[in-house]
């Protein structure tokens, strides 16, 4: 049975902040339990073929690297019509890939009630698997942001005594 909520990391881990959403539902796996309505899903560069896991999810929230032309490390959350579906500008470096999946999910009716995109300005998108500095020093608040986010939609977390990032 799929679970009310989604919480999808999107980037690749190959190229440093690149993957931030990726590496942030990896973090929230390893140092959170959440109540049983939430699938953490780490999308990496799937694109369409994430489609098959928005079926049932009522709410659904992507984790990315953003391009916000603002300081690296500026947080932003996007909601709905803010999130360019078919044609707009370019915010996710594989902007394509999640339009397309938008828009293929509202096009055979399983597009989600509510669509959130937590995203990130990235300092460095260059090949390396770590963060860059700058956003290694917000990676906390971006985990804080998201968890906030999840409370105002009835998803609980409790921190585990598991160690990682």
């Amino acid at each position: 049975m799929k679970k009310k909520v989604a919480l999808i990391g999107l980037g690749n881990i190959l190229m440093g902040d690149e993957g931030v959403g990726v590496h942030a539902v990896e973090a929230l796996r390893r140092r959170y339990d959440f109540s049983s309505d939430l699938d953490l899903i780490d999308g990496g560069t799937l694109g369409l073929d994430l489609l098959p896991l928005l079926e049932g999810a009522e709410k659904i929230f992507f984790l990315d690297a953003l391009h916000l032309q603002r300081d690296p490390g500026t947080i932003a959350v996007l909601e709905d019509a803010e999130i360019p579906s078919f044609l707009g500008r370019a915010l996710s470096f594989h902007q394509v890939g999640l339009a397309d999946l938008l828009f293929a999910s509202k096009l055979i009716g399983m597009k989600p009630s509510k669509v959130l995109l937590i995203g990130i300005q990235p300092e460095k998108v260059e090949t390396g698997l770590t963060l860059s500095k700058t956003l290694q020093g917000r990676f906390e608040n971006y985990i804080q942001t998201i968890l906030g986010k999840l409370a105002e939609f009835g998803v609980e977390s409790t921190q585990t005594n598991r160690k990682g990032v």
